[in-house]
């Protein structure tokens, strides 16, 4: 058993920690405090290939696999989390399950654009009445000859204010549930596609989190990934597919914190000495530092059986689970450790605090993850 990264895995780790540090880490506190959608930040990042990272040159990608994705994931969140958000969501969430599902045409057309940096996408499911049930979905897709017209609302859409692709997940036939689902692979433009509300959030403020509106919207039938009734499939593969990077994304986080409070404490006096002299605090420490080497161990062991082609949906669950806790445990113990300081913005954990919260939350809540957990240990 080998638990090092390769030459190759460490010099593009090398890379990537570079060119975040430099390039993103410097503009993470205007990008959240702004609001600011890190256009620029995105474009650098497609010009070093990593917005195709985990896709094939054959179709605009870099030719790496599940651990690049990984390493790109952990190195950008720990730099600015608002960036990696943006990255995941249009990269792992919904070009992933064109890459996998679509037709030759559909990877040309679409996943091409998307892999090089030259469109951003988006994964539209969620609904106001459909979240951890995603078969719930009302959002209707009627049949009409060569395509399909499109009528509903989507909501918490990441990228959906900003994205030239949304892969829309539809029901034909409400009554059959999952059965009945459809995906489709709707462009910008689109008459009777519109953006609605733009919300204000808690954490990773710098990406958009909007409304999509879709009135008498026609698709074409060329548009859908996978067969009639395939949606439900294509949407659950690129989820559990996604959840390896959301637990990159969470150790990112975490490591940001414990490496801000590790600087902190060796620098803030109290009682004539650095407060890292003080048990409580290195205990606080000790912690921090082995939950975040644990759930990069999970993430890394999420990704290897991805790589191999052998069932990843409980480890993926695992690894998603545990580094969103321990991103949230991590950030909460920074803010801790700075104390007054660690509640003002002048230092960025209490960014990290709010930054670490989503990812218990999307791609499938902690809830969610501790019964898929259960149900593959139960059989």
């Amino acid at each position: 058993m080998d638990f090092a990264l390769t030459e190759d895995q460490q010099i593009f780790q090398r890379m990537v920690r570079d060119f975040a540090t430099n390039e993103l880490q410097p503009v993470a506190a205007q990008v959240d405090e702004e609001e600011k959608f890190p256009a620029e930040n995105i474009r650098k990042i497609a010009e070093l290939g990593l917005m195709g990272v985990s896709i094939s040159e054959e179709y605009g990608g870099s030719g790496g696999d599940a651990i690049h994705l990984v390493i790109a994931t952990e190195e950008i969140a720990r730099a600015c989390a608002s960036t990696s958000t943006v990255y995941l969501a249009s990269l792992s969430l919904a070009c992933y399950p064109i890459y996998m599902f679509g037709t030759d045409d559909q990877k040309k057309r679409f996943v091409v654009p998307v892999a090089k940096g030259q469109k951003l996408a988006c994964f539209a499911l969620t609904e106001p009445g459909a979240g951890s049930d995603a078969a719930a979905i009302q959002t209707a897709a009627t049949p009409k000859g060569d395509h399909y017209v499109l009528d509903g609302t989507k909501v918490f859409i990441t990228n959906g204010a900003e994205a030239d692709i949304a892969v829309v997940f539809a029901t034909t036939n409400k009554s059959l549930r999952h059965r009945g689902i459809v995906s489709l692979i709707v462009e910008k433009g689109t008459p009777g596609f519109s953006v609605g509300k733009k919300e204000r959030k808690l954490g990773i403020r710098g990406s958009s989190t909007a409304e999509l509106v879709f009135e008498n919207c026609h698709v074409p039938v060329g548009n859908r990934l996978g067969g009639e009734g395939g949606g439900f499939k294509v949407a659950m593969g690129a989820i559990d597919a996604s959840r390896i990077n959301v637990a990159a994304q969470a150790v990112g986080i975490a490591r940001a914190g414990l490496e801000a409070s590790l600087a902190y404490a060796k620098d803030r006096q109290q009682f004539g000495q650095p407060i890292a002299g003080f048990q409580a605090v290195q205990w606080m420490l000790a912690d921090m530092a082995t939950y975040v080497d644990a759930a990069r161990l999970l993430t890394y062991r999420a990704a290897y059986l991805k790589n191999q082609g052998l069932p990843y949906l409980k480890e993926a669950a695992m690894a998603k689970l545990f580094a969103a806790e321990a991103a949230m445990s991590i950030t909460t113990k920074a803010v801790q450790i700075h104390g007054g300081y660690g509640y003002i913005k002048d230092y960025p954990v209490e960014r990290y605090f709010r930054d670490a919260k989503i990812t218990e939350i999307y791609e499938g809540t902690s809830e969610m993850q501790r019964m898929t957990i259960a149900r593959q240990l139960i059989g």
